[in-house]
């Protein structure tokens, strides 16, 4: 489960693997380091929102920030679960966590596909 203490790292993670950026490729793009953006990812740093701000338009996208009523289904989900069996949490997890790799296997290889493309496509220009 995400944590949403990190929610900075996980923005900055979304962007990077959304572009099919490896984490050196991104830092480059941010004028920064690979281990800055491993530490933002990981929780171990927290960017200030002038660096996440930057480090998110450098993936080619757009930090916005909006206030909106609380939605309370994040503390919802965490009194359910401590109503429920802990095998049965954790079989829920497991399922979670391989529908994400999953979802991320099937975006790198989109992404690897779209890159050959616009590779083929330049290299057929006259």
């Amino acid at each position: 489960m995400v944590q949403v203490s990190n929610w900075a790292g996980n923005l900055v993670r979304l962007a990077r693997l959304e572009r099919g950026l490896s984490q050196r490729d991104l830092a480059r793009k941010a004028a920064t380091s690979q281990a800055a953006v491993a530490a933002y990812e990981s929780g171990r740093r927290s960017p200030s929102l002038q660096t996440l701000a930057r480090i998110v338009r450098s993936a080619g996208l757009d930090l916005r920030i909006r206030l909106e009523p609380l939605d309370d289904h994040d503390e919802w989900v965490l009194r359910y679960e401590a109503n429920l069996p802990s095998d049965a949490v954790q079989t829920w997890r497991r399922r979670d966590r391989a529908l994400l790799t999953e979802a991320a296997k099937e975006r790198k290889t989109a992404s690897r596909e779209a890159g050959a493309r616009r590779e083929r496509r330049v290299g057929a220009r006259p």
